[in-house]
């Protein structure tokens, strides 16, 4: 495959890598992207595993609670000047109550009747009246004994540039108060899974190439290798699992030993952010007040 200049400068923005580095890197995975990462990875020249979640989308995350029962939508638009309508965050609150009420799919949700008319109808509504294109991209359900809400970045009362739902087990006054610390550290953390036994084995396969391949790389004995493969995956488990990780309220213990402590079980959590792996055509600030005046 030719490499091309845009695909070395996607590569160097993604990782932070050289421009010969990354050059080099796509010359040897015959040009793709993920192999090339992982390649600069094992040659310790990438600045980062992955990309730092470039924002495709505008709009806002809607959460709402009711009896051990939570969810969170996605609504976007396409500036940041809409989600900051009353109306739009008006929409976000209803679609968010309707959805809150039938508990199930986005397909569902959609096809639900807000106000006499199907959600779908009622977006296309609004597409109309406002003129700019919005999406009701995705909706997360999450259920437990106790199950508490938080967002940042609020735009409104439950709306937010990031909405985070976590499930406890336990009295429902500790679940309340630790629960909601949790959902700040989760916000903040992003954990890829709550525990090591939920981790996408492909995710856990793919990091231990990486390693393996880093410590031959260092020429010492095979036995040796694999304990430093055994050490450095167990600090991969405690930096990506909810579980493992470092209470941001108190590093001292992990996220588990917290809970623990304050009498309660984590059994669950999500966490939705607005635009996460959607491309963002990059526009100026001009051009973005325009659009939104119709020019």
């Amino acid at each position: 495959m030719a490499i091309t200049a845009q695909m070395v400068k996607e590569l160097r923005e993604s990782t932070g890598a050289g421009m010969m580095d990354a050059k080099k890197a796509l010359t040897e995975t015959d040009g793709d992207m993920e192999a090339a990462t992982d390649w600069l990875r094992t040659k310790g020249l990438a600045k980062a595993a992955k990309k730092s979640g470039r924002v495709a989308a505008e709009g806002l995350i809607g959460v709402a609670v009711s009896d051990g029962k939570g969810v969170a939508i996605e609504l976007n638009s396409e500036t940041d000047f809409v989600a900051k309508n009353a109306d739009f965050q008006q929409m976000v609150r209803e679609i968010t109550e309707v959805a809150l009420q039938t508990g199930e799919t986005l397909e569902v949700l959609k096809a639900t009747h807000l106000n006499g008319k199907p959600v779908e109808e009622v977006l296309t509504d609004a597409i109309a009246r406002i003129g700019e294109n919005m999406t009701l991209r995705r909706m997360h359900v999450l259920e437990g004994d106790t199950v508490v809400s938080y967002v940042h970045n609020a735009a409104a009362d439950g709306m937010g540039k990031i909405g985070v739902l976590v499930a406890l087990k336990g009295p429902k006054d500790k679940a309340q108060e630790i629960g909601k610390q949790v959902a700040m550290h989760v916000a903040a953390t992003s954990p890829a899974s709550l525990s090591e036994a939920d981790l996408d084995p492909a995710l856990v396969e793919r990091e231990k190439a990486i390693l393996t391949e880093q410590a031959r790389e260092s020429g010492k004995p095979e036995a040796v290798i694999e304990k430093m493969i055994g050490g450095r995956m167990a600090k991969f488990f405690e930096e990506v699992t909810l579980l493992g990780q470092k209470f941001v309220i108190n590093p001292d213990v992990t996220v588990a030993q917290a809970a623990k402590d304050a009498g309660v079980e984590i059994t669950g959590f999500a966490r939705v952010a607005v635009g996460e792996g959607i491309e963002k055509e990059k526009e100026d600030f001009a051009a973005e007040v325009a659009k939104t005046r119709g020019a």
